[in-house]
């Protein structure tokens, strides 16, 4: 039996980098995604755009409160993340350190679907 992990993608906050620096990144993700979908292990992934997009929403009494930009103020954020299918912790992690060394010298968290 398998089990689903999310590899978040953790990104400094900032600019974008030029087309000449992340263009062989992204053509290395996509040699990345399309090995783990042949060998079964890719479900999804999808990017995100920047924080200050975001809109967080929080129940309070008997009224919803809604702000602009991202739940905490930081130095990085999630840009993007991957949901996988692995046999075990074990497996999941080896694709986290495929993705780190393609995504270097972003960081990787892999942490187990709940459901």
């Amino acid at each position: 039996m398998t089990q689903k992990y999310l590899l978040s993608i953790y990104q400094p906050d900032g600019e974008v980098p030029p087309p000449e620096v992340l263009d062989p990144i992204m053509a290395n993700l996509a040699a990345l995604n399309e090995e783990m979908q042949a060998k079964g292990a890719w479900v999804f992934a999808v990017g995100l755009h920047p924080p200050s997009t975001a809109t967080v929403l929080r129940a309070k009494d008997d009224d919803v409160l809604m702000t602009d930009g991202p739940f905490t103020e930081g130095k990085e954020h999630i840009g993007g993340f991957t949901v996988i299918q692995a046999a075990d912790l074990d497996e999941a992690l080896e694709w986290g350190r495929k993705l780190a060394t393609v995504l270097a010298p972003l960081s990787i968290e892999v942490r187990p679907i709940a459901y």
